[in-house]
């Protein structure tokens, strides 16, 4: 009996995480796996290039956690440069087309089952100019090193960042480091709209005090070019901002356009809808994981899109798992972040005000300022805390943190409380560890558990 074909198409953390772990199940007189990526890289930290721009990372090959021939050392027929053009979802095949040869030529090849790991692409604005030299979107590796080649080619040292998200943050604090003039410009009135605009305020503060010009309200019409056809400005409806380089940090989208044109379903957010063993909606035999879909909110019970390693990787094994003769589901999410511009930590979970508002939900909130230790303690620096907890169930629906040494990982307390569905006087009495040197005798999330406790308590039945 011939050998079942699994195609995979991505090479990055969900694609080559299902074909390993299928792998693990099933050997290659079983199972028969060909992978196509069309990137020169496979099984990398795209959340590490803002620190390898930075510096903080010293080479490229660093955040590669393994090569394309050490997956094909593992018996994973896998393809670099070959770019999938269609999905033949009837005839169960995929066109491929070669990127390295003249004219990419094109073939096809046949699957039993097919995973789709496409990911996800920068958002790019179409405005004038954006596709000129020296404008430069940050979602792989080879973006990267297209970035740091065109900072290499630049004497300029002036730096626009066109977005304050995760992204745009990290990018501001990489170019920062590397001796630019930064200024990001964003849309929102406060950066980081991941965060309530009151959390976003204190984000802001601290951008500027570090020595990046941080814009709110500030939607760009179009980069200006020189008569050398590269970036010299960044135009808003107001002003003009010299750069010598651009990077966008918009945020991203879900790489679905393959996808979309065989037919397959989708959310709200342009991402594919699976079900919980991550098998397409629909298809029996055709899985998607990692930044190309879209998950169960286990606090709305919603939809939504979220670009995260961290999912990508889970969701691999979990297809990998069942397309290799097991069982596994993944449940679903409560959307915890962590990020960090210079000293500053930022980190979200669970709902925003405006989440909570969409999914009909009535809320109280806590916020409360606290330290990373103990005050006495040499070195406490102080962290802002904001709960968000039902109305009347006092049921825990989200938790932002901004501080500095120590305050971005303490989201995750909240994080558990919220997969546990724990209510807010429930996380009071939670056993969590304490020295001074770590935390105050009470910790700041249970402060901030605390107080909204008491606005559960005095919003009543109203």
């Amino acid at each position: 009996m011939a050998a079942e074909r699994m195609v995979v198409i991505g090479g990055d953390a969900a694609g080559m995480s299902a074909a390993s772990q299928a792998r693990r199940m099933k050997g290659p007189g079983e199972l028969e796996i060909v992978a196509f990526e069309r990137g020169h890289f496979t099984s990398y930290s795209a959340c590490g290039i803002p620190y390898w721009v930075g510096g903080d990372v010293g080479e490229r090959e660093d955040l590669i956690a393994r090569t394309p021939q050490e997956h094909r050392d593992r018996a994973i027929d896998l393809r670099t440069r070959a770019e999938v053009t269609e999905i033949d979802v009837a005839g169960q095949r995929v066109r491929v087309r070669n990127r390295d040869e003249v004219g990419g030529t094109e073939s096809w090849t046949g699957f039993d089952k097919l995973v789709v790991a496409t990911g996800a692409r920068p958002s790019r604005p179409r405005l004038p100019g954006i596709d000129a030299p020296g404008v430069h979107g940050v979602q792989t590796l080879d973006d990267g090193q297209a970035l740091l080649d065109s900072l290499a080619a630049t004497k300029g040292r002036r730096a626009v960042v066109v977005g304050a998200g995760y992204i745009g943050v990290e990018m501001a604090e990489a170019l920062l480091k590397r001796g630019y003039e930064v200024t990001v410009l964003h849309r929102g009135e406060q950066p980081m709209s991941t965060l309530d605009p009151d959390m976003g305020r204190l984000v802001h503060s601290a951008m500027n005090n570090m020595g990046i010009t941080t814009i709110g309200s500030a939607a760009v019409s179009g980069i200006l070019t020189g008569q050398d056809g590269r970036v010299r400005a960044v135009a808003t409806e107001d002003t003009v901002y010299p750069a010598d380089v651009v990077v966008l940090g918009i945020g991203v989208e879900p790489e679905t356009a393959l996808a979309r044109e065989a037919g397959l379903p989708f959310g709200a957010y342009g991402g594919l809808l699976t079900d919980q063993s991550m098998r397409v909606r629909g298809h029996e035999n055709i899985w998607a994981g990692g930044d190309c879909v879209e998950v169960l909110d286990l606090v709305s019970g919603a939809t939504r899109h979220i670009a995260l390693g961290t999912h990508a990787n889970k969701h691999g094994q979990i297809i990998g798992a069942n397309v290799g003769g097991g069982y596994a589901t993944f449940p679903g999410v409560v959307g915890t972040a962590v990020s960090k511009v210079c000293e500053l930590e930022i980190a979200r979970t669970g709902l925003r005000e405006k989440d909570a508002h969409r999914a009909g939900l009535r809320f109280v909130t806590a916020t409360i300022e606290s330290t990373n230790s103990a005050g006495y303690f040499p070195g406490a620096a102080l962290m802002t805390v904001k709960m968000l907890a039902e109305h009347r169930t006092g049921r825990l629906l989200g938790t932002q943190i901004v501080g500095r040494e120590g305050a971005a990982k303490r989201v995750d307390i909240a994080a558990v409380a919220l997969t546990a569905g724990m209510t807010v006087e429930r996380m009071t009495t939670l056993d969590l560890g304490y020295a001074p040197p770590f935390s105050p005798v009470w910790d700041p999330v249970l402060v901030a558990a605390r107080k909204a406790t008491t606005a559960v308590r005095a919003a009543g039945t109203r």
